[in-house]
């Protein structure tokens, strides 16, 4: 089980290593509490915080699909930021590093520090509009575009964490994760659990010392606290008790047999996964809503490709642009739906085929702008795909 276990945390651990430092994607829109910090700008404006998109709410909702069968399983098994946490302790123990058992009862109440910081997060968050903490994330560090992006803060904090958990069973995640106090709530009604036959135990109490979460397998018949991850370690560690068999097994309502139990768990883990990267991809919401004036009953609409609408602000940016009020301002009422991200990025503008064209779009996109009030020209940072300014009808038309 734990063989197992070490290999999908290095498989997608690997994944994201990749995607982040080989493929230089903007992993940042796969993160799952990305969809939490976005989700009240989102709904009251219509548009993402910056580094962020609507796959953030896709992959939150597999997340939480997969908290409510499995309890905190994406912790155990996906998770880099657990991953590299529970590696780097079990690192110590080779090297015999000492490690601090934690009392339970202080355990517990800083396992309520969490909540928080979740709050913390989300009120900065929310009223800002901005990330306004994301500098200082493990997540950040790991998984944000490195170089002149990333900041001193976010590597100071990443390695208190892995120096803590030389010590320490992953502090970060016990006791001080926003996802993790996202995720107990639904954690706790989970059917997938942890089944302790009292009849077979030899109460030997090797399976409440194994368990990084600090949870008294022992002294339950059922694992029911929200906190566990289904790593099943306290499973593999459970030796033959009275009955020549083990006394823990997991299950969904009931127990399933040990040698299948991982599987099942992880089938189900990989399947939420799986089908929120789909659905992502199925159903591409845009991240950037912005209208002007209201639409006729049968619009227009052009699809762009445009180059250096990188965030939420870029996509501001262009809209200034469609605004503008001189040779090319662009007639009648528009609405922008974007996806903003690295490279080539999709754009779709509608508009009143009445009172513009396509052409006069993508002008006022890419012609510089004199703005009056401001006394200065703006040059466009915007390249379309497939449109070359020089070469087009500069007439925007009567």
């Amino acid at each position: 089980m734990k063989a197992t276990r070490r290999v999908v945390q290095g498989a997608f651990l690997l994944l994201v290593l990749v995607g982040v430092f080989a493929l230089s994607a903007n992993c940042e829109r796969w993160c799952p509490f990305g969809g939490v910090e976005a989700i009240y700008t989102y709904a009251t404006e219509g548009n993402m915080t910056c580094s962020l998109a609507t796959s953030n709410f896709f992959v939150l909702g597999g997340v939480l699909l997969s908290t409510l069968l499995l309890r905190r399983a994406f912790c155990g098994y996906l998770c880099p930021i657990g991953t590299i946490s529970e590696w780097a302790h079990a690192l110590a123990k080779r090297l015999r590093i000492p490690s601090i058992r934690v009392p339970v009862r202080l355990d517990r109440m800083l396992s309520l520090l969490k909540y928080p910081v979740l709050a913390l997060i989300l009120v900065l968050t929310w009223r800002a509009g901005e990330l306004i903490l994301r500098g200082f994330g493990p997540c950040y560090a790991l998984i944000g575009r490195h170089g002149e992006d990333i900041t001193y803060w976010a590597y100071v904090v990443s390695g208190a964490i892995v120096v803590g958990s030389l010590v320490v069973a992953i502090p970060f995640c016990r006791w001080l994760c926003p996802l993790a106090a996202v995720l107990n709530p639904f954690s706790r009604f989970s059917p997938g659990r942890i089944h302790r036959d009292s009849q077979a135990c030899g109460n030997c109490g090797v399976c409440a010392k194994r368990c990084p979460m600090a949870i008294p397998v022992d002294r339950v018949p059922q694992v029911t606290a929200a906190r566990c991850t289904g790593c099943l370690s306290c499973v593999a560690a459970c030796p033959a008790g009275k009955k020549g068999t083990r006394a823990l097994r997991w299950g969904l309502f009931r127990p399933i047999a040990s040698p299948y139990s991982q599987v099942a768990l992880l089938l189900i883990l990989l399947a939420c996964t799986a089908g929120a990267v789909v659905a992502s991809y199925q159903y591409p919401w845009p991240s950037f809503v912005k209208s002007r004036g209201e639409l006729p009953a049968a619009p227009a609409t052009v699809e762009l490709h445009v180059e250096d609408l990188t965030c939420r602000g870029r996509a501001n940016l262009f809209c200034y642009f469609l605004e503008r009020d001189d040779l090319f301002a662009v007639r009648g009422s528009t609405k922008v739906e974007a996806w903003p991200g690295p490279g080539l990025v999709r754009v779709r503008v509608s508009f009143d085929p009445g009172a513009t064209g396509e052409l006069e779009i993508k002008q006022a996109v890419t012609e510089p702008y004199y703005d009056a009030y401001a006394n200065f020209w703006r040059t466009s940072p915007f390249r379309i795909e497939g449109y070359d300014p020089l070469s087009a009808d500069l007439d925007p038309g009567p």
